[in-house]
């Protein structure tokens, strides 16, 4: 009886089976996807005319870039330990607005259209590439509901499913790169399928559109923050967890790409709706589709657990602070899972699913619009931890970014030249798409929670758990 008697947070404080190990499995699940796959491999393709060292120049201003954000995702998240990640750290140096703009346009809107897109080019490769007779969209949802299921049961279940589909896709990708030892190159007649809308938008493409498609390589490895509650030492594993495991994705993304250049012509890798599949033939010959198949699996088995898992507690902790429906603050009694917010998540992505055409291209002009909405809630993230290095001086931080402001600035003026650097359409779609959710946040910032749009938050909650503004009578 004495478990019911605790409070709210009990469940965050007393499981705690997340190590830095899971955590480096939460990174590298999340961007080893198949969107991730056919980016890189578009990227590698685009650039196919310039000189090897331009590329290998734009993929590591891509990782530096993500080191840049985690560094900073890192001090925030240790500094102010909540499920809410970015929207606590936003609330707190910027306002509740910046708050609201920042996570739904960085994470909820991306994932709108980015899982939808990645489950259903799962279902396509598993219907056509297997040649399994599911109707269109079966599998993509089913898979959805299953892994739901999975992630209310808790995070001892997350864990090692996680742990488990990495460590196969880890090692598939590496097994891949490692092929230019031992495969023949071949040039196929053409690629499966015509090419898509985005590939004909990036013909042509400059640096930053380059730096723009690797640096899907490297997105979300912030997921884990928001799940510091349920993790062990997180002094060192969420550090750790992002900066190690942007590194391993670095050399498997590396190598990758290194081998699809020397394997494949550019004509097929910007063609092709299956990229990957041409390369897993070229690497594999007759079992290329099924190490496609497997790949496929875990690459987004992996993705929509993870998202699942940080989303949702992100939106459960925004709940909490009053910036969301108070439902998705629910806890499970038994497992002390955010199933609300699951829930609420499994149907948003379901949506998109039912209501699309079969091909996950129709949607790729919306993903890199998304990608643009990801960036800037990054370059929010730099901007909140200035302000809060200069507002905050004194407080602890069990972790330090090193060399501050520089990997900041640095962050923010790259971010901002590859959102720049886009192609108009995306730029064009982010536009909307942003301005739709910031009039939403801003109603909801004024008439719901009946505060400042710009009214900061004080960095310590006070006894009702809600934080307090700095400027109770401010308003903009």
């Amino acid at each position: 009886m004495q478990q019911e008697a605790e409070p709210r947070d009990a469940p965050l404080a007393i499981r705690r089976p997340l190590g830095m190990w899971t955590l480096i499995a939460i990174t590298l699940g999340l961007a080893i996807s198949q969107l991730g796959l056919v980016g890189v491999l578009q990227g590698v393709g685009i650039a196919a005319g310039k000189p090897l060292s331009l590329i290998v120049l734009a993929f590591v201003c891509a990782y530096l870039l993500a080191i840049s954000y985690a560094l900073s995702f890192a001090e925030l998240s240790l500094m102010m330990p909540s499920s809410g990640g970015l929207s606590t750290y936003t609330e707190v140096a910027l306002g509740n607005f910046p708050a609201l703009l920042a996570t739904f346009s960085g994470y909820v809107v991306v994932n709108i259209f980015g899982i939808p897109a990645e489950l259903l080019l799962f279902d396509s490769v598993l219907r056509e590439v297997g040649g399994l007779p599911f109707p269109p969209k079966v599998a993509a949802l089913s898979l959805l509901l299953v892994l739901a299921y999975l992630n209310i049961r808790g995070t001892n279940v997350f864990a090692a499913l996680q742990n488990g589909s990495t460590v196969i896709k880890v090692g598939l990708m590496l097994i891949s790169g490692l092929a230019i030892f031992w495969a023949i190159p071949e040039a196929p007649a053409g690629g499966i399928g015509g090419p898509l809308p985005a590939q004909e938008a990036a013909a042509g493409a400059g640096f930053g559109v380059m730096i723009g498609l690797f640096f899907w390589c490297f997105v979300g490895a912030e997921f884990v923050c928001p799940m510091i509650g349920e993790v062990g030492n997180p002094q060192r594993a969420i550090p750790g967890g992002m900066l190690w495991g942007l590194t391993a994705l670095a050399g498997l993304y590396g190598f990758y790409a290194l081998g699809a250049r020397a394997l494949l012509p550019a004509d097929v890798l910007v063609s092709s709706s299956y990229p990957h599949l041409e390369y897993a033939r070229s690497a594999f010959g007759k079992i290329g589709a099924l190490v496609l198949l497997l790949t496929a699996i875990t690459a987004t088995l992996g993705l929509i657990n993870a998202v699942l898992a940080g989303v949702s507690r992100m939106l459960q902790g925004m709940a909490e602070n009053g910036q969301a429906l108070p439902c998705l603050a629910a806890r499970h009694p038994r497992y002390g899972s955010p199933w609300v917010a699951i829930l609420a998540l499994t149907l948003t992505f379901s949506i998109p699913i039912v209501l699309m055409g079969e091909h996950p291209d129709t949607i790729m002009n919306l993903v890199l619009a998304a990608s643009i909405a990801w960036l800037i809630a990054y370059v929010i993230a730099h901007i909140d931890l200035i302000v809060l290095r200069y507002r905050y001086p004194q407080t602890p931080r069990p972790f330090r970014s090193p060399g501050f402001p520089l990997p900041q600035l640095v962050g923010i003026g790259g971010m901002g030249y590859v959102i720049a650097n886009s192609p108009t359409e995306a730029l064009m779609l982010a536009g909307y798409v942003l301005g739709v959710v910031g009039v939403a946040s801003a109603l909801w910032t004024r008439f719901v929670m009946k505060c400042g749009l710009f009214a900061p938050e004080a960095l310590h909650p006070d006894a009702t758990g809600r934080n307090r503004r700095l400027d109770d009578g401010a308003a903009s």
